[in-house]
């Protein structure tokens, strides 16, 4: 139903003008965040150091070390991966048409977590990033596919609902396989692992991202191309239908498109908890989107994610924490303001 404005205007609801201050002020806390992630630290350097060191080739070979194979292919990790979490929470949470539809939440993650250990622990590719990869993907399809399946057999719940309930269930038991599968591996396999499943960016390097962060920057975009079927699907299935839509169609391409994200994504730094479940809802209070907000949501993940890394390098330093305990707490906090704000 349309309505008029103050000055008799007729507004179409789902259309809307995006706020670019806001835009602006999100971009430009990634960029601030982002420059400090690679001037301070245990070692700190000038801005002017930096710069030089980046466009011009200028410093030390403990500087270069240090900047462009440590804290640069680190903070650039942590904007792909927060970017692909977001959005990939944002599809699910559409599609499943439940606020707590998220990749954590309904056992993808966990399921892409134990492919990805499955070949670092036990698999002949543990010694590559592409193997961690097949893995987390194959790992993600098939939780995926059961979880979809499950929820689609029988009547009740709506398929949303049912998503959420059989995808806690499954990621509780899939969490005892991926405790298993670290108690097969030999220690030192067995420590690493057990840090990459909290979510970490600590020891990252370009060889550990390079691929993955690739398929990553190629998909974001294109993926961010099925806005107007999300957004239609949002209308409901028969209206949607109604519109010409292949609804099942259009419902597989958009889980498929978000396993993936959320499978290459915790491949490169783990499963990395609450992120995929906050980063969309922060968007779409932020900025006031009448529906889905995915390049919002896309934008907001990529922000917490290199703020999040940003302390967990840096609050108990010369310590260095997984990225995941820190987006827990921020979860965790907003999870708890979220119940107060609406008990009152």
């Amino acid at each position: 139903m349309s309505s008029r404005t103050a000055g008799g205007r007729i507004r179409i609801p789902g259309r809307y003008r995006t706020p670019i201050p806001r835009t602006l002020l999100v971009v430009a806390l990634i960029l601030v965040v982002a420059a400090a992630s690679l001037i301070y630290g245990s070692y700190e350097m000038t801005p002017e150091q930096v710069f030089r060191l980046i466009f011009q080739g200028e410093g030390t070979e403990i500087e270069r070390q240090l900047v462009l194979n440590q804290r640069l292919p680190r903070m650039l990790a942590a904007l792909v991966v927060g970017a692909a979490l977001g959005l990939s929470g944002a599809i699910f949470q559409s599609v499943s048409r439940n606020a707590l539809g998220s990749p954590d939440i309904i056992g993808f993650t966990v399921g892409s977590a134990t492919g990805a250990l499955s070949v670092v622990l036990i698999g002949p590719l543990a010694a590559t990033g592409v193997g961690m990869g097949m893995g987390a993907i194959l790992g993600g399809f098939v939780t995926a596919a059961v979880v979809m399946l499950l929820a689609g057999l029988g009547g009740g719940a709506t398929m949303g609902q049912k998503m959420v309930l059989i995808g806690i269930a499954v990621s509780a038991m899939l969490s005892s396989v991926n405790d298993y599968l670290i108690t097969r591996g030999d220690l030192e396999k067995a420590e690493a692992a057990k840090t990459w499943q909290h979510g970490s960016l600590n020891a990252i390097s370009w060889g550990q991202m390079e691929v993955q962060s690739v398929i990553l920057v190629i998909a974001i975009p294109l993926i961010l191309m099925l806005t107007r079927r999300l957004r239609t699907l949002e209308l409901g299935d028969d209206l949607a239908a109604g519109l010409g839509l292949p609804v099942k169609r259009s419902v597989n391409l958009l889980v498929a498109a978000a396993v993936l994200l959320v499978a290459i994504a915790i491949s490169v730094a783990g499963p990395i908890g609450f992120l995929a479940l906050i980063a969309p809802q922060l968007a779409r209070r932020f900025w006031h989107t009448p529906g889905t907000a995915m390049w919002h949501s896309a934008l907001m993940g990529a922000a917490i994610l290199v703020l999040a890394d940003f302390v967990a390098a840096r609050a108990l330093a010369p310590f260095q924490i997984p990225v995941g305990l820190v987006t827990g707490a921020i979860g965790g906090l907003y999870m708890l303001w979220l119940l107060n704000r609406q008990r009152h």
